[in-house]
């Protein structure tokens, strides 16, 4: 269409999986000579999409299920209502000589946003809340999509990854992978005092009950320091006093798995696992998509899963001078993209949010009969205390200015080529 902009370039259209490209329904421009593939589409329009399907089979979406037939306008708000973090272009130069642009390379950082977007979302406004174009939006909306605006002061912004990244060992404009991402955003969490989030990564496949509720509820250490829980309310006049929101009773937790499910290909034995974790009402979705080219999963419906897509270079975005910021261009406003299964990349992160400690422990419980069904493999293991072949995290002492980097290299693969492979 004459709307397509090609690069000046060797360029190639190629279809996106499950679009009808023969019907010309959508094209897609490959733009060769970069480090990493580069997929782009500038034209946004509703009816280049192909349309979501009539199907009697289940949807679901981040632990909500829909019935395509009877709830399409459901589905659609729901997908909708997502925070969208695409490519941009014309931001200010990321380190102030860097990049103004991530296309090509940012796909998987901007994934990574999308996935803490949603745990922001969950956080300050409930995953019941919908996005109408054009409506007044609430205060916590507005603080939030501010954390993501594409400038080196916003949390969670392009810059801050990018330059926190190369503690990681990744240059700027060097393409990550679902591990080093999910590093990245644990470290940036940190400054977020408004959140009061705890980002906890989860290594070796597996998820210690007894570390995420240390993290979660850093008063538990306090009170044995001062004698025992017994004693916390007595030594809160002490030495081992301790900051107002220490004593909160759980922060939130935004836990990311990284997983390998397979070598070249995903192990088939994981997929209904996989299907089942967009079931579980903690879910934050899964980061991930194929080599180079990088999805946000948020759900799936059949054999097909749904996701996000960041490959799209759209302006910046800056603030109203009143502090709204301009949003349409942040939630995909067409029928979603779809892919299936099969095709997906082995290297991904799932992620879930607990609010509570209720929901942490409704998680566990879901996930260990989980671990029981026969109808595919368990891809983690839920244990209560570390094992002890396992490395404490909290022993090396990190601290967000990376200090320790060159100490972590052999326990964070930015690469993302030494999982243990799950296998049968």
């Amino acid at each position: 269409p004459a709307s397509l902009r090609i690069p000046q370039q060797d360029s190639l259209p190629i279809g996106p999986p499950g679009w009808n490209t023969e019907n010309n329904k959508q094209d897609r421009v490959k733009t060769v000579g970069m480090d990493a593939a580069t997929l782009t589409y500038d034209t946004l329009r509703f009816g280049e999409f192909e349309d979501f399907p009539e199907t009697s089979e289940p949807v679901w979406i981040l632990g909500k299920e829909y019935n395509a037939l009877t709830e399409r306008d459901e589905i659609l708000s729901d997908v909708t209502s997502r925070l969208w973090f695409t490519y941009r272009k014309n931001f200010p130069p990321i380190g102030g000589t860097g990049p103004t642009s991530d296309t090509g390379w940012g796909c998987m950082l901007r994934c990574g946003q999308m996935i803490l977007g949603e745990a922001l979302v969950c956080r300050h406004v409930g995953r019941d809340w919908r996005w109408a174009r054009g409506q007044k939006q609430r205060e916590e909306y507005i603080s939030i999509l501010n954390a993501f605006i594409d400038k080196k002061d916003s949390y969670y912004s392009i810059h801050q990854i990018a330059q926190m990244g190369v503690g990681e060992g990744k240059p700027i404009g060097q393409w990550y992978g679902p591990n080093t991402v999910a590093q990245v955003l644990k470290k940036l969490a940190v400054f977020d005092t408004w959140s009061r989030l705890v980002v906890h990564v989860a290594m070796d496949n597996t998820v210690v009950i007894e570390e995420i509720k240390r993290l979660c509820m850093p008063w538990l250490d306090a009170a044995g320091a001062c004698g025992g829980a017994g004693e916390l309310n007595g030594c809160l006049e002490g030495a081992c006093a301790l900051a107002e929101e220490e004593t909160a009773l759980w922060k939130p937790l935004v836990l990311l798995i990284p997983l390998r499910l397979g070598l070249s290909d995903i192990n088939e034995a994981y997929i209904e696992t996989l299907k089942q974790c967009f079931m579980l009402p903690q879910s934050l979705g899964v980061i991930g998509g194929k080599p180079n080219s990088a999805h946000y999963f948020i759900g799936y419906v059949g054999e097909e899963l749904i996701y996000l897509d960041p490959h799209t270079t759209q302006p910046a975005v800056d603030p109203c001078e009143d502090g709204q910021v301009p949003d349409e261009t942040y939630h995909c406003q067409h029928p979603p993209c779809r892919m299936h299964i099969c095709e997906l990349d082995p290297s991904i992160a799932a992620g879930f949010f607990c609010r509570t400690e209720d929901e942490f422990d409704d998680w566990c419980m879901r996930i260990r009969r989980l671990s029981c069904n026969r109808g595919g493999l368990p891809m983690f293991e839920l244990v209560d205390s570390q094992p002890s072949h396992m490395v404490s995290v909290d022993a090396l002492n990190l601290t967000p200015d990376f200090s320790d980097s060159d100490r972590l290299e052999r326990f964070f693969d930015s690469e993302d080529e030494e999982f243990e492979i799950l296998s049968l």
